[in-house]
């Protein structure tokens, strides 16, 4: 059975996320290693999770200079994660250098290469917050132009809030692979997140994968709660 839930290993040690893994690891798809995992733990935390055999999705958003992120890729494709991201506002240039790097550095390296996923507008953000910032765009028009850049670059995933599904699925080639946080049960808490959907709802809009953090990992028991989530899909 395909297991198309990525837990969110938003946790400050490496102990912490030791110990949710081998709690979930039955019963989910993936692992998520964010900044503050990242920071804490370094990528020792990376190969401790792949000697598992899970799959990890390191999601770091690399933004910088085309070269400078395709180095960065490199570094990630020879740590051996499956899944990672860049921010699709980086430009055409950055996302095609990354795309290239994966493929580079894993057809060198005999292996296949992960999923390099274009991030669109943080679930954080709203009309109002981008409007702050300096985009005249809403969200759901500044998440199809990012998204067609990125596919334009060879990007074969993206992240966006589900939200947006619907009109992404409309929008980009069927094989795009799409990622989505904000994911929320019908009965977890919003938390900071402003565009949420259910796990049945977002799969059934298109979502490929679905992160999923707070609801799994601050319950009581994180392996119910997974196991809950994937028996309502």
């Amino acid at each position: 059975m395909w297991n198309p839930i990525i837990v969110a290993l938003d946790v400050p040690t490496a102990e912490r996320a030791a110990a949710l893994a081998a709690q979930l690891a039955p019963v989910v798809g993936a692992f998520k290693i964010g900044k503050e995992l990242f920071t804490a733990a370094g990528p020792d935390i990376v190969r401790r999770l792949r000697d598992t055999g899970a799959p990890v999705f390191l999601d770091l958003k690399f933004h910088d200079i085309p070269n400078t992120v395709a180095r960065a890729v490199e570094a990630a494709v020879r740590l051996d994660v499956q899944l990672l991201t860049v921010h699709a506002s980086g430009g055409l240039a950055m996302l095609q250098a990354a795309e290239r790097a994966a493929q580079d550095e894993t057809r060198r390296l005999g292996r296949p290469p992960p999923l390099v996923l274009g991030v669109t507008v943080l679930t954080s953000l709203d009309d109002a917050a981008l409007a702050e910032i300096g985009f005249a765009r809403g969200t759901v028009a500044q998440v199809e132009h990012l998204a067609r850049l990125a596919v334009k670059a060879g990007l074969r995933g993206l992240v966006c809030s589900p939200r947006e599904l619907a009109a992404l699925r409309q929008l980009l080639p069927p094989e795009i692979q799409l990622v989505t946080p904000g994911i929320r049960p019908a009965d977890a808490a919003m938390d900071d997140q402003k565009r949420t959907l259910t796990p049945r709802e977002a799969l059934a809009a298109g979502a490929t994968w679905l992160v999923i953090g707070r609801p799994i990992c601050a319950a009581e028991n994180p392996r119910a709660a997974a196991e809950r989530i994937l028996a309502g899909l």
